[in-house]
């Protein structure tokens, strides 16, 4: 219903449970980590930077690993917030859409009823139900403009964090490569300056530690990018989800829908 009004990029990945990203989180941490201590023994013994632990890669990256190290700390916070936040039987429980929808199909709930127990439960799906019910009796047109003002709040509170995840994907890489440009910077002065003893042997190591920071800003911001398209998707199909069954509201306690049942009771009467 209000689905068809709103601009909603729909995510190209589908499928996906919140446990999956959660494990490619741990996986790009592992793989690095992997990474980190197969260069460590590489370069043992030939000069090049040891990076044989994260501090050291903290260390050995300069101060712009700092900030891509906050945006994976607070990258991992809500990437689980959003995992707990987003799952069904929290957005729309089962259980509590079964019942409501089974008890007005059988005529069990007058309005004051449907509302308390709407309002009682608390779930996304529960306070789309109770601006509907608010509307209990009037016309089909007036509960729908109901269910869409209603969704319309719903759908923003869903998205909520979204927009931080894609700035980290953006951010991250541009930490990363400022941070490779100034450890260039700093590498062509430090040349400068040694007077032409072992320009290579600088240079090689300059450019080594200027590309950390690039490194760690794209290992922040690929799962960044990752998450941030699954849960848009998984948004756009809970969305969906309860457009659904808003009109399946509708159908049950606008007046159009009370006077029909009516008339059906008596022609089943006579």
């Amino acid at each position: 219903m209000w689905l068809r009004k709103l601009p909603l990029p729909l995510a190209p990945v589908s499928g996906l449970r919140p446990a999956l990203i959660a494990a490619m989180l741990f996986i790009a941490g592992l793989s690095s980590a992997n990474a980190q201590s197969s260069v460590a023994e590489a370069a043992a013994g030939e000069g090049k930077i040891a990076t044989k632990n994260l501090l050291n890669v903290m260390v050995d990256g300069g101060p712009l690993m700092y900030p891509i190290a906050l945006c994976s700390f607070v990258l991992t916070v809500f990437v689980f917030e959003r995992i707990i936040a987003l799952r069904r039987g929290r957005v729309i429980p089962g259980p509590f859409v079964k019942r409501i929808l089974a008890q007005l199909e059988e005529g069990q709930l007058d309005r004051e009823k449907a509302l308390e127990l709407c309002e009682e439960n608390g779930s996304p799906v529960a306070l789309v139900f109770a601006a509907a019910m608010k509307k209990w009796g009037k016309t089909s047109v007036e509960v729908e403009q109901a269910i869409l003002d209603s969704g319309e709040r719903v759908t923003n509170h869903l998205r909520r964090h979204l927009r931080l995840l894609n700035g980290i994907s953006q951010v991250g890489p541009l930490l990363g490569l400022l941070g490779t440009v100034v450890g260039m910077i700093m590498s062509f002065n430090g040349l400068a300056a040694s007077g032409g003893e072992g320009q290579k042997e600088l240079l090689a190591g300059g450019i080594a530690q200027a590309l950390l920071t690039t490194a760690a800003g794209m290992v922040v911001a690929i799962p960044a990018l990752i998450a941030y398209l699954y849960f848009v998707g998984r948004v756009d199909r809970l969305i969906m989800e309860i457009d659904a069954l808003g009109q399946q509201i509708v159908e049950l306690i606008s007046a159009e829908a009370i006077a029909d049942s009516k008339a059906s009771r008596k022609s089943k009467a006579a």
